[in-house]
């Protein structure tokens, strides 16, 4: 399973060699959040040389979305805002990046195995296809009219936020999607989904129950975890968000955890002991701590 992750900052992250096989060339990655008992990985990727890899198949839904540089994936060139996605089996077109190239790579319920050949597997279903976006070139969908979200089974859209769709599976509902609010946008209180949620801030900044968020942040946050009270900075913000199904928000007025039992050996009458600690997700150290580790 993949663990709770929120907040961390990229720039926090160590450089790992990147799981990558069948490439010439040679690439770094930072691991976000990784599932060790599946494979599944969020990182950023950073190209350190040109780098080449021939058509085949992954082992696992992937996509990429480029920060920096340029990738060209069969005929086409995909820069800074551009996004491709592979479901397992599915075959991608040789590959080629430019050095110093940085990109999001998600892998999804899988490892990095990756085999050279022309043609998808025969358990790819009639409605998977290879998925190229080029979102500066798309349009900004109102919440209302554009989200993925189930508002008939909870939630209210609140307006000023914005949508950009770049991949939805038909079968499960497993998206990935730019998000954007206007300035101040927003929305309280807490809130859970049915799904797992992750995002990557790509623009601006963010306030919510958990810190604040600003280019390079990110978090995973499993499913039926509350979060919320956001509020969007002076500039607004942009993130790419990933959710594995349908997305419902359930709120929670006046949400806390409390954490109960009986001191042994600790406490005011015990010289130089501390009280426990809740549980906390992983954080990055320069994030520092929850404001309240309460408040969820």
């Amino acid at each position: 399973m993949r663990p709770h992750v929120e907040l961390i900052d990229a720039e926090d992250l160590i450089w790992h060699i990147a799981e990558l096989e069948h490439a010439t060339g040679s690439a770094q990655q930072q691991n976000l959040c990784y599932d060790e008992e599946d494979g599944s990985v969020s990182a950023r990727v950073k190209f350190t040389s040109d780098w080449q890899r021939p058509s085949g198949v992954h082992n696992a839904l992937t996509e990429w979305y480029i920060l920096e540089g340029e990738v060209t994936l069969g005929d086409q060139t995909l820069v800074a805002g551009d996004y491709w996605a592979a479901p397992k089996g599915v075959c991608t077109p040789g590959i080629s990046v430019k050095k110093d190239t940085l990109i999001l790579l998600f892998r999804e319920y899988g490892d990095w195995q990756f085999e050279p050949c022309s043609a998808d597997k025969d358990f790819v279903r009639e409605d998977q296809k290879l998925v190229i976006a080029h979102s500066s070139k798309m349009d900004w969908i109102d919440v209302e009219s554009g989200s993925p979200m189930r508002f008939d089974l909870g939630g209210t859209p609140v307006p000023g936020l914005y949508i950009k769709m770049l991949y939805r599976d038909e079968k499960t509902g497993f998206y990935t999607r730019l998000i954007k609010a206007k300035p101040g946008w927003r929305e309280h209180p807490l809130a859970h989904h049915p799904v797992f949620e992750e995002a990557y801030c790509l623009e601006g900044s963010f306030d919510y129950n958990y810190g604040k968020m600003w280019p390079g942040t990110y978090f995973f946050r499993p499913a039926l975890v509350r979060h919320g009270d956001f509020t969007a900075g002076d500039e607004g913000t942009v993130w790419l968000l990933r959710c594995d199904g349908d997305l419902v928000d359930w709120y929670t007025d006046n949400a806390k955890v409390e954490m109960h039992g009986d001191a042994v050996n600790w406490g005011p009458e015990y010289p130089h002991t501390q009280e426990p600690v809740l549980l906390q997700p992983v954080r990055s150290r320069s994030i520092g701590a929850m404001k309240d580790p309460s408040y969820q």
